[in-house]
């Protein structure tokens, strides 16, 4: 593998700055680094020759001075993002056909800062699932190893492809999306940096939709800093978007290395879940101590709320889920499957462009949503959801910021829960709480298991203060000072 490949995102910018190496030498090493790791199925679509067309362009203006902030650096995107002219699928047979004739805001912002487009990555169907094995083009392969075993591990989900891509060096960064955790348990599984941003910091236009009062999209990437870097790329107000909010783009970047000293973090009993391993609680001990020696005052907060979380997440979400999905009837776009009438290319194209695990979710969602049930379920859960917003909003009365464990676990085994969907909807027990009240959280690598997999920590923030997150996750990755790297077993 090219030592190119082995550049943050930031060095690699500043590589391009100096003509160290050009944009097409820097996109062809990772071209090549995507070719010989076809085993960890990170991308569902290699796009090799738009990607040295945008190289060379990048050449060209950083030659003639006119590079933009992300210009000539290779990324890829989950295939939840609309791309024009390129297959987009969510990760589903009944989109396998569709190519979009418009952008996403947020690719298309990438694009306008110079950023070069590597492929489409894999992720959990309609980005439904915490494990990536719900794709209808097969699981990603986590690039770790656990060295008790070598047993194929999951990357976490749904944002799977773009975890385990960066974490081995198949992309400089990369695009996810959050709807109950699924950019930060995938980064906590694969030892890479995520940030679920604000609800409204980034577009949504052109994204397709699971649940469209939690979903945004956010970066992965291999520091704190390269997080900041793209964040400010992939935000910004869109009037497209009814949900994108109307404010300014500070420069994340900046507030990395900013001194903590003197912010008050919160440490919430609610999160020492039972059964929790004891690494992890050491992990969340050893954050709490880091964040104290870097000047932190450290102070105990309540979000008693947050037991009714998951049920309220797995109520809400799937309810929208059914409504979003309902569009895809073979009618417009995508699968079509024969049948004898109206009603029965809707069931047919349905039964078989769905998975299960969207199915369930379909069915679930149409229950709660239902006349003699959505009182019971919708309405109440709609209630809880605001009961622990309310929890954050006292809890920041008496601190910046929260610290917590990102995963209940580390990497699990391919297979090891997908037979049981309350043990998968699990993974989202520290997660989901940031989506339902649509704050930024950050999830940073802090330690090894014995086994030698990665953990992470999470930052959570008040709404709309991802810069107070990004100097605190600079504090935390400075003090772990996490600089492992997967083994190489995939060629």
């Amino acid at each position: 593998m090219s030592a190119l490949t082995k550049l943050t995102l930031k060095a690699a910018l500043d590589g391009l700055a100096a003509r160290d190496f050009s944009s097409v030498e820097l996109t062809q090493a990772h071209l090549d680094a995507m070719a010989g790791a076809r085993a960890l199925n990170a991308y569902v679509l290699q796009t090799p020759d738009r990607a040295l067309e945008m190289a060379r362009a990048s050449d060209a203006r950083i030659a003639s001075g006119d590079a933009g902030p992300l210009e000539g650096a290779p990324l890829g995107i989950k295939d939840l993002f609309c791309t024009a002219g390129v297959p987009s699928t969510a990760g589903s047979n009944i989109l396998r056909s569709f190519v979009p004739p418009y952008e996403s805001t947020v690719t298309a912002q990438l694009w306008r800062d110079g950023a070069v487009m590597l492929g489409k990555l894999n992720m959990d169907e309609f980005a439904m699932g915490s494990s990536n094995e719900t794709s209808a083009f097969g699981p990603v392969i986590n690039p770790w190893r656990s060295t008790a075993s070598n047993r194929a591990l999951t990357p976490g989900g749904s944002s799977g492809g773009s975890a385990a891509a960066v974490a081995a060096d198949l992309a400089l960064g990369a695009t996810a999306t959050d709807t109950g955790g699924s950019i930060r348990q995938p980064a906590s599984l694969t030892g890479t940096v995520g940030i679920k941003p604000t609800y409204g910091r980034c577009s949504r236009w052109g994204v397709v939709a699971f649940a469209s009062s939690l979903d945004q999209a956010g970066p992965i990437a291999k520091t704190v800093e390269d997080a900041a870097i793209m964040l400010r790329s992939m935000s910004g107000h869109d009037p497209k978007d009814s949900t994108s909010l109307p404010v300014g783009v500070p420069d994340f970047a900046a507030s990395v290395g900013k001194s903590p000293k003197g912010l008050r973090i919160g440490v919430p009993k609610e999160y020492r879940a039972e059964g929790m391993p004891a690494e992890i609680e050491t992990l969340w001990r050893d954050g709490i101590a880091w964040l104290k020696e870097a000047g932190c005052e450290i102070v105990d907060v309540s979000l008693p709320h947050t037991r009714y979380a998951l049920p309220a997440y797995y109520i809400i979400a799937p309810a929208e889920a059914s409504s979003n999905l309902a569009r895809y009837d073979g009618m417009r776009y995508g699968l079509r499957a024969p049948g004898a009438n109206l009603k029965e290319v809707y069931e047919e194209t349905r039964a078989e462009g769905f998975g299960e695990e969207v199915k369930r979710r379909i069915l679930i969602g149409a229950y709660v949503l239902s006349a003699g049930y959505y009182d019971a379920y919708y309405i109440k859960a709609q209630k809880v959801r605001r009961l622990i917003a309310d929890d954050f909003t006292a809890a920041f009365e008496t601190c910046d910021a929260l610290l917590t464990p990102t995963a209940p676990s580390a990497a699990f085994g391919l297979g090891d829960a997908s037979a049981d969907p309350i043990a998968m909807y699990l993974n989202d027990i520290f997660t989901v709480t940031v989506n339902l009240a649509g704050l930024p959280a950050i999830s940073v690598p802090g330690a090894l298991t014995a086994d030698g997999l990665p953990l992470g920590l999470q930052l959570i923030g008040r709404a709309l203060d991802e810069e107070t997150l990004f100097t605190l996750a600079g504090a935390l990755e400075k003090a772990a000072a996490f600089g492992a790297h997967p083994a190489r077993w995939w060629a």
